[in-house]
């Protein structure tokens, strides 16, 4: 439109808002996809022990299924915008631990795991759905860091008082009934260093003028460095009482990566890396238990040398050789030979000598798919607490996966954690299903926040 020799251009429409897809009935169907190779392995395993489909697989199933969509419900109604893939990973890990628990089973009539086992399921996807309904807001959480911590410590310290369970202090077992409060405690410390970092991480990044510098790498001021020490000698310290190499490291590990996403230098990395190297040395040289795991690390047959048979990691290495690509099926292998710890600590094993790795791929494919969703989620959050928060739920099960595969493959020492999910054991798995409602919390923040926004 012209007026007096000026034009006059008409200004765009504005750009309609976007509603974002909720998908929840994608995670509908990968719930129920989950549920039928789980069923389809527990009715592998009968099949192949006994020739039979297990009489148990209808109740197993429906069992399964029912949890599952009992979470699925409370997603859908409480989380809309949530991952549509953390929830199915969380079943399908859980149901097929419970197939190699009850194949383990089938070996030690006498020690039957797999019950408890979905009982502690059950409590797990009962505690999920309390958390999905009735935390609205992860930031909430922020408000009580120093309960956490003090929550935390309390947890940690009271396996000392208890004892050694296969000489470590970490169980504390009253009338038959057993917990590892470890568990627990790495949760709320991941909450407790999500909230300080959050309030902290300028003063934790800028904090003194001068900065130590080798060639390209830089390093924190000595003040700045206090508190990774004193977390640092914590970590010790746990390690020391309770003999517990893997959760020390776990939690020194938490700390490092939280502290680095937080600030963005490398030379928390670094430093990091570098304590943990020598505390580990330290007490790998003073204490026997741990000094014992390093020797079976580095020299794993020498009990086969010495005539008296191969010890737990040997048989581990075999059942992973007897595997091959394929595996030997669901049922057919001898992974039991490994021992007691053949359902907790060495369940990967089991796996690995029965999917082959084939298999034993598309598991870890699992768990890096579960950290990376975790990742995403927390790296769209615009609130630093609730991205720290992510990041550390996530970094927990990378960390305790790498270490558990580390030591069962002899790639490091051993820790004698559980595996995420597959491995037997109440507390682990309970505090693995509050991480993954956790998770389903932030990220169902990290897309509304941007639901029915101007993206122009």
């Amino acid at each position: 439109m012209t007026n007096a020799g000026t034009t006059v251009e008409r200004a765009d429409p504005p750009a309609p808002a976007v509603r974002l897809p909720r998908r929840r009935g994608i995670e509908l169907a990968l719930i129920v996809l989950a549920v039928l190779l789980s069923v389809y392995g527990y009715c592998g395993v009968g099949l192949a022990k006994n020739g039979t489909v297990p009489p148990g697989a209808a109740g197993y199933g429906a069992g399964l299924g029912v949890l599952a969509l009992l979470a699925h419900f409370a997603v859908r109604l409480r989380a809309p915008y949530a991952d549509p893939l953390l929830l199915p990973i969380g079943v399908l890990l859980n149901g097929l631990g419970l197939v190699l628990i009850y194949r383990l089973d089938l070996e030690t009539p006498g020690d039957k795991a797999a019950p408890a086992q979905l009982v502690w399921s059950t409590l797990g996807v009962t505690l999920f759905i309390v958390i999905v309904v009735l935390l609205r807001d992860h930031r909430v959480l922020q408000r009580y860091a120093y309960v956490c911590v003090v929550g935390a410590l309390g947890l940690l310290t009271l396996p000392i008082f208890f004892p050694a369970v296969n000489g470590a202090r970490i169980w504390i077992r009253i009338a038959g009934f057993s917990i590892q409060p470890g568990e627990f405690a790495k949760v709320l410390l991941a909450v407790f260093y999500a909230a300080y970092l959050a309030a902290n991480r300028n003063a934790l990044a800028y904090a003194g003028r001068q900065i130590w510098r080798f060639k390209r790498l830089q390093l924190p001021t000595g003040r700045v460095l206090g508190p990774i020490v004193t977390i640092w000698l914590l970590s010790v310290g746990v390690l020391v009482l309770e003999r517990d190499l893997g959760t020390s490291l776990l939690f020194f590990g938490l700390f490092v990566v939280l502290l680095y996403v937080a600030t963005g230098r490398t030379g928390w990395i670094a430093v990091g890396l570098l304590l943990a190297a020598l505390g580990a040395a330290a007490v790998g040289w003073l204490e026997p238990h741990v000094h014992g795991r390093i020797e079976d690390w580095l020299h794993p047959f020498a009990t086969i040398e010495a005539g008296q048979g191969p010890n737990q990691l040997a048989q581990s290495l075999f059942a992973f050789a007897a595997g091959g690509i394929l595996g030997a099926g669901l049922g057919l292998g001898h992974s039991i030979l490994i021992g007691f710890a053949a359902k907790s600590d060495f369940i990967l094993a089991t796996a690995g000598e029965e999917l082959g790795l084939a298999g034993l791929s598309a598991i870890f494919l699992l768990y890096g798919l579960l950290v990376e969703r975790g990742y995403r989620a927390g790296l769209a959050l615009r609130d630093p607490f609730g991205r720290l928060l992510a990041v550390g739920l996530a970094s927990i099960v990378a960390l305790q996966v790498f270490v558990i595969a580390g030591g069962v493959t002899g790639l490091i020492p051993l820790t004698g954690m559980a595996m995420p999910f597959l491995a037997q054991g109440g507390s682990s798995v309970v505090t693995n299903w509050a991480i993954v409602a956790l998770l389903i919390r932030v990220s169902d923040s990290a897309r509304s926040q941007y639901d029915g926004e101007d993206v122009s």
